[in-house]
């Protein structure tokens, strides 16, 4: 792929992954949001800069700042929630089970799941596929370099879908800055 420069290495790598898929032919998407292009784009980007992690292109993630702790973390989700009128519908604390189960300590993993169910049932009406999506929901990851908290970058379903109706869009961007809200809060210890 020499000689490609990082355009050609995109296309040749998007042509795979439709090859793969069993895409036999190209076909034009012309019933997309606005900005779908540009959000493909930057999604195969970060696809192609991180040697084809689809994680790293379909999440957003923030460095939680250092001496801010899990505690502080989870009151500022806590407080945004009751803000922005979005529920806690429950958790998962990874690292702690598997702690139970080994005996050994564990570096901390803990997903947290919120819901608006009048938006849920919004977005299922409109695609029942977007189901998959739900809730909404927030990992803390502790790495070697510290916490990092990650959410699904809400843009794929914001940008990349199909024309969304105006009730819609408002609802979808409105998930989308609670968690963006959540994200920069809870990185940042702000309650």
């Amino acid at each position: 792929m020499q000689g490609l420069g990082r355009v050609g290495v995109m296309a040749v790598a998007l042509a795979a992954v439709m090859l793969g898929a069993g895409c036999s032919t190209v076909r034009t998407v012309v019933n997309t949001q606005p900005g779908a292009a540009a959000e493909a784009g930057r999604m195969m980007s970060a696809w192609v800069d991180s040697d084809g992690d689809i994680a790293v292109a379909t999440t957003w993630s923030r460095k939680v700042k250092p001496g801010v702790t899990v505690a502080e973390i989870e009151e500022a989700f806590t407080s945004v929630a009751a803000e922005d009128n979005i529920r806690a519908v429950g958790d998962l604390p990874i690292s702690k089970e598997l702690e139970l189960r080994s005996g050994k300590p564990e570096k901390f993993l803990k997903v947290y799941s919120y819901c608006d169910p009048a938006a849920a049932r919004q977005m299922v009406d409109f695609s029942p596929n977007m189901a998959a999506f739900l809730p909404c929901r927030i990992s803390v990851v502790e790495r070697d370099d510290g916490l990092w908290i990650y959410t699904m970058n809400m843009d794929m379903l914001i940008k990349m879908g199909r024309q969304l109706p105006p009730d819609v869009s408002v609802t979808l961007h409105r998930v989308r800055a609670t968690l963006l809200k959540m994200l920069e809060r809870g990185a940042a210890g702000e309650f």
